[in-house]
């Protein structure tokens, strides 16, 4: 009972954070690929809106972050360099993705919002293989 108190004292903020971005980032690959083959301005408003949703979520992320760094007891648990460089490297893109989103209609997707989206998605996968790494490492090191 005393180690799922400590466990708990000791769980990072930002990882009930980080998923929001992903997902939204991800989402927004696909809804710009249904405004690609469907050419419907609803899927570029939600490609627009997840944008939103996941720079936002990706702020409170990284205020959370900061957090876990002024908090000793997370720092077994904190992500490892590889997995934060990689974070900030698709909110830059998302970022910049969400000012190529800003123009209207279809050059506002195809090409370059389409580029974008695949290319925060890749960077998505390759810094969730880091991540998986780093965390079966860790399983190893915990009692």
């Amino acid at each position: 009972m005393q180690s799922s108190q400590t466990y708990s004292r000791g769980y990072p903020l930002q990882r009930l954070f980080v998923p929001i971005p992903l997902v939204s980032f991800a989402l927004a690959l696909a809804t710009d690929i249904l405004f690609w083959q469907t050419v419907n301005l609803m899927w570029q408003n939600f490609s627009a809106w997840l944008l939103f949703a996941g720079l936002i979520g990706g702020a409170i992320g990284i205020i959370a972050g900061l957090i876990d760094l002024l908090r000793p007891s997370t720092r077994l648990l904190r992500p490892r360099l590889p997995e934060t460089l990689g974070f900030l490297v698709i909110l830059a893109l998302a970022v910049l993705n969400s000012l190529v989103h800003a123009g209207d209609g279809w050059t506002a997707v195809v090409p370059n919002g389409l580029a974008l989206s695949a290319a925060t998605f890749l960077i998505i996968l390759l810094t969730l293989v880091f991540a998986a790494r780093s965390e079966r490492a860790l399983n190893w090191r915990m009692p």
